[in-house]
């Protein structure tokens, strides 16, 4: 069998290609299905989803790389016409076909792989070169989001060009007896002299409408139904920025994104994923004088809808972790007490319903009389708040959630 291609015939390399290619597909769609569908309630389904996700995606990645290789190569050889040229509808439908598969076998990947980017933890890619891609940012729900949809979109272009692909190629087989099929099989068949080819740029604009009329589709059926699902309102709490501060002798300088951060910290099957609160309500009475003893109170309430956890939001979200619909507002309210030039918020949290002693130690600079800045890092069972109860041992989800919080605030004038 020849290497190269012939204007009437495919050599072993492309065939090879397609094969490959054939076979990955084949594979990752029934395999995304299946892994989107299995349940995650105990550490077992998690491990069993992540692990078919992980295949997933690094099959992905390589269907993205068979892909990129098979077009550059496509480009250096000559393209064997189409033995049913004569036929004009027919030609044109299987190269706006191609147009589509080429385009996709692109597309899909790409847009799987950012969204894979956009987010943390679980399902990582199985490679040696990290999970992150250039100008990617990490944890971001809206570009998750939109990458996500894309995603969806572009697969069902992929899916639906696959199915024409084949019905075509057996068509040709059974139906026509002509050689289409069997010049991409091992051999070499007897391949009778081609019709006029009849080139055409239409087939390029089928297959840039096709992907208009997939793109409008998946606007209305996956982007715009999810997209309020980044925004975290703080609605219906009683947590709201603009009231921040409304008591006490010290103003918060700003809330969620300005100039304060509530973050968190977990681990799920062993890797780092982090997030943070955007929207909370501070009231601090304090009084920078005292050095020992009591020197104020501090109350907190933190929208836990406000909640961004990157792929992980809506699961941390739903009844079996933080029940943001049960319990929407998570409290602190402690003592500030001062001694030996370190300070403790002394108080009680109640989370997911559920009220227990804390103790955060922090610390406290002043940026002249008026200002300062107080951090905080500690960590939490998340057990002792009966979160992720399902999930016990700790080895799919962890036990500790790392918590950091970063205030500042001014003193309140008069």
């Amino acid at each position: 069998m020849a290497l190269l291609n012939t204007k009437t015939r495919y050599g072993a390399i492309t065939k090879g290609f397609h094969w490959l290619t054939a076979l990955l597909i084949l594979t990752l769609i029934p395999l995304g299905i299946i892994a989107d569908e299995l349940p995650y309630a105990t550490s077992e389904q998690l491990h069993r989803k992540a692990f078919l996700f992980s295949i997933h995606k690094t099959l992905g990645v390589t269907v993205f790389f068979v892909a990129l290789a098979r077009i550059l190569w496509a480009l250096l050889q000559p393209k064997p016409g189409l033995l049913n040229a004569d036929n004009r509808a027919e030609a044109f439908l299987a190269r706006t076909v191609h147009w589509l598969l080429y385009s996709s076998l692109l597309l899909v990947p790409i847009t799987g792989w950012i969204h894979h980017a956009a987010t943390e933890g679980f399902a990582p890619i199985w490679w040696p070169f990290g999970q992150n891609l250039p100008f990617v940012p990490t944890n971001d729900a809206r570009v998750a989001h939109l990458f996500g949809s894309l995603h969806f979109a572009f697969e069902r272009v992929l899916a639906f060009s696959v199915l024409l692909h084949i019905l075509g190629a057996l068509k040709h087989h059974f139906i026509d007896r002509d050689a289409t099929l069997r010049r991409m099989l091992p051999g070499q068949p007897d391949v009778p002299d081609l019709p006029v080819q009849h080139p055409s740029r239409a087939p390029v604009f089928a297959a840039l409408a096709a992907y208009g009329v997939a793109l409008i589709a998946g606007a209305f059926l996956w982007y715009l139904p999810g997209l309020e699902e980044t925004r975290r309102p703080a609605a219906d709490t009683g947590v709201a920025e603009e009231d921040s501060g409304a008591a006490g002798n010290w103003r918060e300088v700003g809330d969620g994104d300005k100039d304060g951060a509530i973050t968190i910290t977990v681990r799920q099957l062993g890797n780092e994923v982090s997030g943070a609160f955007q929207t909370w309500r501070s009231v601090i009475d304090f009084d920078d004088t005292v050095t020992e003893g009591v020197a104020g109170s501090v109350s907190m309430d933190i929208d836990i809808s406000s909640l961004s956890l990157g792929a992980l939001t809506a699961e941390a979200l739903g009844d079996d972790f933080l029940s943001a619909k049960a319990h929407p507002v998570a409290t602190f309210r402690a003592d500030l007490v001062a001694g030996g030039g370190e300070y403790l918020a002394e108080g009680a949290l109640t989370l997911n319903g559920v009220t227990r002693p804390l103790s955060i130690p922090f610390v406290l600079a002043m940026n002249g009389p008026d200002e300062a800045r107080a951090t905080a890092r500690f960590v939490l069972d998340r057990l002792d708040y009966g979160i992720g109860q399902h999930m016990p041992d700790g080895e799919a989800l962890g036990l500790e959630v790392e918590v950091r919080i970063s205030l500042s605030a001014r003193r309140a004038p008069g």
